[in-house]
Parts: C-alpha cells; sequence; structure tokens
C-alpha cells in the first residue's frame, strides 16, 4: 500500500479540511478549520494524515476525553478507496488511544450512512444502545 500514517501538522491544515469537504464530512453548522485547529491545540487531540507518495491519502480526528477515545472526520480520497485506507487510519487512531491508556473508543455515524455502518461493522464495531443528545453552545444554531 505504501501509505504512512503520522500527526497532521498546521501546514497540512488546508489540505485535510479540502478532504474533508470532498468526503462530505462537513455540515454549515461546524467549521472544519475551527475543529482542526482545536484538535491540534492540545494534548487530547490529534488530526493522523494518511500520506500516500508524499501526498495527503485520508485523516481522521481522534481525541480523550479522560473517559472514552472519539474518532471524527475519518475520510478517505475518493480515488484511495477501497485500498485500506480507512482500517488504515482507523488501527492508528486505535493505537493512539491505546497509549493514553484509553479504555474505549467511539464514534457518531449519522444513521443513513449505511457504507460508513457497514466499513465500522467489518472493522468489529458494534451499534451501541444510546442516544445522542445535545445543545449547541455560545448562540450558534
Amino acid at each position: 500500500m505504501g501509505v504512512t500514517v503520522t500527526p497532521a501538522s498546521p501546514a497540512d491544515r488546508d489540505d485535510v479540511v479540502a478532504l474533508w469537504r470532498e468526503a462530505g464530512l462537513t455540515r454549515p453548522w461546524n467549521d472544519p478549520v475551527a475543529d482542526f485547529d482545536l484538535a491540534l491545540a492540545g494534548p487530547a487531540s490529534a488530526v493522523l494524515a494518511a500520506l500516500a507518495g508524499g501526498r495527503l491519502a485520508g485523516s481522521v480526528m481522534v481525541g480523550f476525553d479522560g473517559h472514552r477515545g472519539w474518532v471524527y472526520y475519518l475520510a478517505v480520497s475518493l480515488s484511495r478507496r477501497g485500498e485500506g485506507l480507512g482500517r488504515a487510519l482507523m488501527q492508528a487512531s486505535e493505537c493512539w488511544l491505546e497509549q493514553r491508556g484509553c479504555p474505549k473508543i467511539q464514534l457518531m455515524v449519522r444513521a443513513d450512512n449505511s457504507d460508513a455502518r457497514g466499513f465500522y461493522a467489518a472493522l468489529g464495531y458494534d451499534l451501541q444502545d444510546v442516544v445522542t443528545i445535545g445543545r449547541r453552545l455560545g448562540g450558534k444554531a
């Protein structure tokens, strides 16, 4: 496969955010640039980049809140799908979390995203019997 997974740097931001947009992961109510910057700002989170031939081919945001590990924005370039990059990024996320003593990894997938749900099921991830409840802070819609 010839892919290296490494922590992203601030210089990678534009390419990573473009990849998230290409993969359809962004939403108008989220600012992916701010999400990227915040993930790189502290030791409890990171953005991992999959590089093939020195070029960005995939990425994932991973974080540990002290109780559970979380994965966001897993994206693989449309031209590189089916090559195992998503699996490599998830393995790297699991390793990143295990190195920090994290006991469990979780992620959220939109209910209508059957492709993503199938991908995670193939990796051994199970549906959890929980309901996500949320509220926006700071007067944001």
